[in-house]
Parts: structure tokens; sequence; C-alpha cells
């Protein structure tokens, strides 16, 4: 099936084509039908299993009909455990809705900053991404309204009650008007979960996806083990004594992905960034120059490198570890494609190895690991 299978408008069908998205996964084929009718859902899916599409797409569908917020009254809110998912989160919702008629204001809230510039922000916003304790806080401040909320959205409930979240939980839902569309997604069902699914949820269509086997592709993979601040050298040494002319660099963020360009460029490699705060045209533009050998460095991050299909890439650099297991085997199988060898090498800090050898056993494959420090860079 198709997303133009699901219901979605001309206009969301048109932005999923520029975002450069092939064919929905499961979670989306399932979820996106019954949120477009505005009915409860209960996901059961792993991360990395596409759900954040899966109910963005359809919310930016519902607030096309919408007039333009000129006020602090949020029209869907997205809770979510972490500030990470909150930024990865708010990327997905700009990615698609730049492409939009009817623009959509989201902005993405969480603690460990100042609140001030986020209060100053929050006007005319529809689409809110927030940690909870974050949230209480701006609406303690008067920073936002909550009382007209039309669709609630619970993005990875078990993590966030894991962390520790329940009790503002409890005082967020009681500050929302009874009448709304809830959408609830969590990897497991625990006695918490199915507590917050009774209070939170009316008759739910629920959906549940199963993680795909993770089997990648027969790829020449190396992992070098690197002190966090020697990453940057490293990759320029690989880069440069390899003689690579064509490389895909992973980072896990906008602002990483900026940064690494800029410094590969100051050192004489070309490089651009390629992320959802890049515009449609940005992106394309650097895409058919990294295809045509004009750029030898694209850094990407996970989101908008979903669309990049190059049959001939020879390398793949992991330069941060994704989430997920099943985000490390799609970054990975960028390359290898179409009988062509690949190599995709992956940068291991001394924090990243249990996480690198959580992957490594998903994947049923374990990756040769070569010492930094031996390689004389």
């Amino acid at each position: 099936m198709t997303f133009s299978s699901l219901g979605l408008s001309p206009s969301i069908l048109e932005a999923i084509q520029k975002a450069q998205y092939e064919s929905p996964y499961p979670i989306q084929l399932a979820a996106i039908p019954p949120i477009l009718q505005r009915k409860d859902v209960l996901g059961i899916a792993p991360t990395g299993s596409g759900k954040t599409a899966a109910y963005v797409l359809p919310i930016l569908q519902q607030l096309q009909s919408k007039p333009t917020n000129q006020s602090r009254e949020i029209t869907v809110l997205v809770l979510v455990p972490t500030r990470e998912l909150a930024a990865q989160v708010e990327e997905t919702v700009k990615m698609f809705s730049q492409h939009l008629p009817r623009k959509v204001k989201c902005a993405a809230v969480f603690g460990g900053v100042s609140i001030n510039p986020q209060m100053i922000h929050l006007h005319g916003t529809d689409l809110l991404v927030a940690t909870p304790g974050r949230l209480l806080d701006l609406v303690s401040k008067n920073a936002i309204q909550l009382d007209k909320l039309k669709i609630l959205v619970l993005d990875e409930a078990d993590k966030v009650l894991n962390l520790g979240f329940k009790l503002e939980v409890d005082e967020i839902l009681s500050r929302l008007p009874k009448k709304r569309q809830n959408i609830l997604f969590s990897a497991t069902m625990e006695a918490e979960v199915e507590d917050l699914i009774a209070q939170t949820l009316h008759q739910p269509i629920k959906i549940e996806v199963n993680q795909d086997p993770i089997a990648p592709e027969l790829i020449a993979q190396t992992a070098y083990l690197v002190a966090k601040e020697k990453k940057g050298p490293l990759l320029r040494h690989l880069i440069e004594k390899g003689d690579w002319q064509q490389v895909l660099v992973f980072t896990s963020s906008i602002r990483a992905a900026d940064n690494l360009a800029t410094k590969l460029n100051k050192n004489g490699i070309q490089a651009t960034a390629f992320h959802g705060d890049k515009s449609q045209g940005a992106r394309t533009d650097a895409l058919t120059k990294f295809k045509a050998g004009h750029i030898r460095v694209l850094v990407a991050t996970d989101l908008a490198a979903r669309g990049i299909d190059i049959k001939f890439l020879p390398h793949v650099v992991n330069f941060e570890l994704p989430r997920s297991p099943k985000d490390y085997v799609h970054r990975i199988g960028r390359t290898g494609r179409a009988g062509s060898e690949g190599e995709a090498v992956s940068l291991i800090t001394p924090e990243d190895q249990h996480h690198f050898k959580v992957i490594q056993k998903k994947m049923g494959r374990w990756v040769e690991m070569v010492d930094a420090q031996n390689l004389g860079f």
C-alpha cells in the first residue's frame, strides 16, 4: 500500500513526496486512518518503527482546516519523556509542515535550558512538544493554555512513567478538557501503562507492531574506539588516508550535523549538512551535488536521510550512534546496494560501548573494534 491509500489530503501527500518518503511503515498504515477519523488510538510499537510520522501526518492534516492561532491556546500537545525525543518530533513536524498551505507553528519545550526564550516563542503555537516538568512550569507561568486542547499524544508512555513522571502526567491530564482525541504509543504494556490507558483513552483502536527481525546486508563493518574529542580528527584521517570521495555521515541532531559540516569544510574537506531545518530546495541541491560527486561528505540526521537512496554509495559513517538498532541497520543499509561493495564505520566512545553491544546483539553480528590510538593520526 501507499500513502495515497490512507485518506491523506493532496497537500499532505505532496509534503510526503517532497520529504522523499517512499512507502509507509506498518505502524503508519494502521494508525493514520483512525487518527484522521478522530478516534482514540493505542499503539504498541518499538522505537524506530516509524510511529512519529504515524501521528504527525494525520494531525497536520487536521490542523489544515483550523484558523491560524493568534493566542496561547494550544491545539495539539505531544508529551514525551526526553528532550532528545522532543527535538526529534519537532524536526518531523517542521519537515512536513514547511510544504503545507496552512503553516503550522510547532515548538519543543524541555528542562535544562532557560525558560524565558521558550515563553516568548510560544504565542501562536499550534502543536507543542513537551516534557512533563517543563510543561507544568509553563502552565504555572500562564505561558500556555490547555483548556481548549483538541488532541493529546502520549509518546513513549512507558518511558515517561519509568522516568518518574506519573504525578506530573496526572496533573497535566487534570487540566485538559474532557472532550479531546487521545493517541498513546508505548513499547511495552506494563501495569502503570495499562492504568494510564484506562485513565486516558476512550474505546481506542488498538494497533500492535512487532519489531522486524534485523538482517543487514553483507556490508563490511568496522568500529573505532575513540575519545569523544578525537572523533573529528579521526573522521578526517579516515577520509583523507582512505581517499574517500563520497561519504554519508550520520549525526544524532541538527546542531551536530551543522557543526561537523562546518569543521570539515574548515579542514579542507567539502561537506554540507542535510536535515529537516534545511529548505526543500537546499536539501535537493545538496543531494544532487553529493550524488554527482561535487560534495565529498553529506552530514545527515536520521529523519532527513530516510529518503537518501544512492545505488553505489561506498562509505557510511556513524559519527554518533542512533537511538535504536533498527535505525543503525537503516543507516548502514545506505551502502552496499545494487550488488556493489560498501563499508560502514562507527566511531564509538567509551560511553557508547554498552549501547553498541546492544545494537550488535540485536543485529546478530559482531563488528571488529579497532583502538583509534594505534592509528597515529
